[in-house]
């Protein structure tokens, strides 16, 4: 009980920024994970956790009928939902996959900005909940338990020092690794390996070419990127390094 009423206290109250080398050092570390093969594979599981959150929960707001998530070894997934086959309920479920990491690491990015690593925890380990009463197969199952074990014994068990750390690593990560997929998918398109591809599927529900759908998934990556990093950066950055305005 107590640790429920201090996990709600640092909710509410926020904490104070880690030392810059912290939000500088996760930062580069998530991008050594985003650029090599095995971290990266372990990584590209917790992205592909987000994707399909992304579709699931674009489909239930639009009143289609979530019937399940899968997630598979290789860290591929998929999201069935069943409702009305065209149209922009679909084109928004469709949509919802690419961006959902780069989305969810802008908002965690936000919530560091205003002190809220507490609430970022909580944000996180509710996502992997939604996601696993939704999981169909026994490989998802463990993938989300495994996840969700490693959340809440940071949550519960580390130090604030360490918490901060994890957090950041995280919105580090989920900004950065929202474009490896986009470079990866593009790839498989060429080679056509990719034919019902996120992108492609909105191509023949919308006749808009999926190498335009990839470009704007693309852009809302760089976007998140660029905007979510400054946040970070913002609290820990020289005072001479920020933009300021002129004196009158």
């Amino acid at each position: 009980m107590e640790q429920v009423t201090n996990l709600w206290s640092r909710i509410i109250e926020g904490q104070a920024p880690p030392p810059s080398w912290v939000v500088i050092g996760t930062g580069v570390l998530a991008l050594l994970i985003v650029l090599t093969g095995g971290p990266w594979r372990l990584a590209r599981g917790v992205v592909t956790i987000v994707h399909e959150a992304g579709h699931a929960l674009v489909a239930v707001l639009v009143g289609r009928k979530l019937s399940g998530i899968r997630l598979h070894s290789d860290t591929s997934g998929v999201t069935v939902s069943k409702g009305k086959p065209t149209g922009p309920g679909m084109v928004a479920t469709a949509f919802a996959g690419y961006p959902a990491p780069s989305l969810l690491g802008l908002l965690f990015a936000v919530l560091l900005g205003n002190g809220r690593i507490a609430a970022l925890l909580t944000v996180a380990a509710l996502l992997l909940l939604g996601v696993l009463v939704m999981v169909r197969n026994a490989y998802g199952v463990l993938s989300v338990l495994g996840a969700g074990a490693v959340l809440v014994g940071i949550a519960w068990l580390a130090p604030t020092a360490v918490q901060a750390a994890f957090a950041y690593l995280i919105t580090w990560l989920l900004l950065i690794a929202g474009l490896r997929p986009l470079v990866e998918l593009q790839r498989k398109r060429r080679r056509g390996r990719a034919p019902d591809s996120d992108a492609d599927q909105l191509a023949r529900l919308t006749g808009v070419p999926g190498a335009l759908w990839l470009l704007i998934f693309a852009v809302m990556a760089l976007t998140c990127v660029v905007v979510g990093g400054t946040t970070l950066l913002a609290e820990v950055l020289p005072n001479g390094l920020l933009p300021t305005g002129s004196a009158s």
